[in-house]
């Protein structure tokens, strides 16, 4: 029989320890935030496993809770090393079981988890990383970004945060940086504009940017740009319209269907998938497609085998439609990619904006 006074007790207790955890992490962030002087190198290496960001990782945006778990350990028993997560895709608790199941060194796996709108600042940042770190089970982050630069009122919804700048978050992502949290610190979904920003005032810069681009959204320029500056691109929806989520998004024929594609693809003795994720690599950028399907999971990797001619690359760049599949930016009343291709129309009633990735 359960002696319930001393079961409440245990609950009590663990209550207790938890909150005390959190509480520590959150004092010693505001401490070096506030009261520490700061003498840090562009780039920190806190945890000093040397490994670089892989350039293929799985994908985990809109992944069914019930089936991530089986896809993540999949792909890291099938050669992946790299898993892009975040707490707003609610599947964080079981892509942290894959990632067990699947037993890879700590050291030789590379996570990226993402900081949601609404804890842009510094309490709900802590605790939003912890609860990342916890839930993926592995001790510390790779990668943590700030998933878009719009910060809303934690507890009111989407009603923006006009008191948090996004050079307000980079602060806070730097201490969570230097409070060992996370090896190293990013962005997702900003502008040049925005990027820029960062840049000028960053004691730790941004190792890597996350963003739309892919054949139909190619944005050569703004990955040029990142080379320059040393910031690596991580490619989300590499396959362009493939996702189900886009379909209602545009009149564009989904990629895996394209002639052009299908032509080259057979040229290779590849599939399309395959041609159109080894083109994101050979222009250096990080891709993550998203499936939780083995055989596809399997299929991507041999993206890797495959390159392309210079004419076929040029061939390539004329198949850009500039088309944006993921813009939030009109549900939120919020212009986004303002001087990047396809950004946010307010007044545009086609434009509904319902991802978020």
């Amino acid at each position: 029989m359960v002696n319930e006074t001393g079961f409440s007790g245990t609950m009590t207790f663990f209550r207790a320890v938890s909150a005390a955890l959190l509480l520590s992490v959150y004092i010693y962030v505001a401490a070096v935030q506030y009261w520490l002087p700061v003498a840090t190198p562009v780039r920190t290496e806190q945890h000093a496993t040397g490994l670089e960001i892989p350039s293929i990782g799985i994908g985990t945006w809109l992944s069914d809770r019930d089936a991530v778990a089986h896809a993540v350990e999949f792909a890291l028993k099938s050669g992946y090393n790299h898993v892009d997560a975040a707490l707003i895709y609610e599947n964080e608790d079981q892509t942290g079981k894959g990632i067990r199941a699947a037993n890879l060194p700590r050291d030789k796996l590379w996570v990226t988890s993402k900081l949601w709108n609404p804890h842009h600042r510094l309490p709900e940042a802590a605790a939003a990383i912890q609860k990342s770190i916890k839930d993926l089970g592995v001790g510390y982050l790779d990668l943590y970004l700030i998933h878009w630069p719009v910060a809303f009122v934690p507890g009111e919804g989407t009603k923006v945060d006009e008191d948090t700048t996004i050079v307000d978050t980079w602060r806070v992502m730097e201490n969570l940086a230097r409070a060992n949290l996370t090896r190293k610190i990013g962005i997702s979904n900003f502008s040049k504009k925005d990027v820029e920003t960062i840049m000028k005032i960053c004691e730790i810069c941004p190792y890597a940017h996350e963003f739309e681009t892919h054949p139909y959204l190619q944005q050569q320029e703004f990955v040029d740009y990142h080379k320059e500056i040393g910031v690596k691109v991580i490619a989300y929806s590499p396959l362009a319209n493939t996702n189900p989520t886009y379909k209602d998004k545009n009149t564009l024929e989904p990629i895996l269907k394209d002639p052009f594609w299908a032509d080259l693809a057979a040229k290779k003795n590849a599939t399309i998938a395959q041609a159109v994720l080894a083109w994101g690599r050979q222009r250096d950028t990080i891709i993550i497609p998203k499936s939780i399907h083995e055989k596809y999971i399997a299929e991507n990797l041999g993206a890797l085998d495959i390159s392309f001619t210079d004419s076929e690359m040029r061939d390539i760049a004329d198949q850009d439609k500039k088309t944006r599949m993921n813009n939030p930016g009109k549900k939120w009343g919020i212009k986004l990619f303002a001087d990047l291709d396809d950004p946010t129309r307010l007044d545009d009633k086609d434009d509904e904006g319902e991802d978020e990735l």
